[in-house]
């Protein structure tokens, strides 16, 4: 972990997936097609998030559900798995069925009670956003959800880094985003905030000539980075 020096952090903007934990979605996945569920589950990731750029590069915007929905449909005709109406059903039900992360109520709550305002900004969709809340038991943490069918551009557009600029009435030094994909804390280093990378995968570190200023396996170390920042 590296702390930096600068402005001290108020407020903490937040990916949904830093929070919410989406491997039942995978574990589904193989349930549905067994012996191909990783394959596809790996497949719909990446393309749900290649459309999400290719969108918004476009100025073709959708919400999220609708892009994860086409995102299944490809992965499943490009890997010839026959996806049945009931099983679409149930794959993309997982997502309104998603639960926090083991680390997060005790985190949150720590980060919360310290005065530090919290919000998603997400691409995720509100009604996404708030079962996701309810499912975890979350209700009075955050502050109304960022989501980018506000600006109708998906992250890294800098339109929907700066919802969060807008929502808090801060400078952007004043706000810590915490991401979970490697591409998202590069976005939001670009756009000027204090990035740690909640990096749950351990994934390696994109190599697009910056770096998060900080990075962890769980929302433990990141309230470690923000307190650093506010002392």
């Amino acid at each position: 972990m590296a702390a930096v020096t600068g402005a001290k952090i108020k407020a903490i903007a937040f990916d949904g997936f830093t929070v919410f934990d989406a491997r039942p979605v995978a574990a589904l996945a193989e349930r549905v097609f067994p012996g191909h569920g990783e394959e596809m589950s790996a497949l719909w990731r990446t393309r749900q998030f290649e459309y999400t750029w290719l969108r918004t590069v476009g100025h073709q915007y959708v919400n999220f559900w609708q892009v994860t929905e086409e995102a299944l449909f490809f992965s499943c005709k490009s890997l010839k798995l026959e996806l049945t109406t009931p099983d679409r059903d149930r794959l993309m039900q997982s997502y309104l069925e998603l639960k926090a992360w083991p680390d997060a109520l005790l985190a949150l709550k720590g980060l919360k009670a310290s005065g530090l305002r919290l919000a998603f900004l997400s691409n995720f969709t509100v009604t996404m956003l708030d079962q996701a809340v309810k499912n975890s038991g979350l209700e009075g943490i955050f502050d109304d959800h960022l989501s980018t069918d506000r600006v109708r551009a998906f992250k890294p557009d800098p339109r929907a880094y700066g919802m969060a600029t807008s929502a808090f009435g801060l400078q952007r030094e004043e706000i810590a985003f915490a991401a979970f994909g490697g591409w998202d804390a590069i976005g939001a280093k670009w756009f000027g905030y204090p990035t740690f990378w909640v990096n749950r995968a351990h994934a390696v570190t994109e190599q697009l000539g910056v770096v998060p200023d900080g990075a962890g396996s769980d929302l433990n170390d990141l309230a470690m980075f923000v307190q650093a920042r506010r002392n």
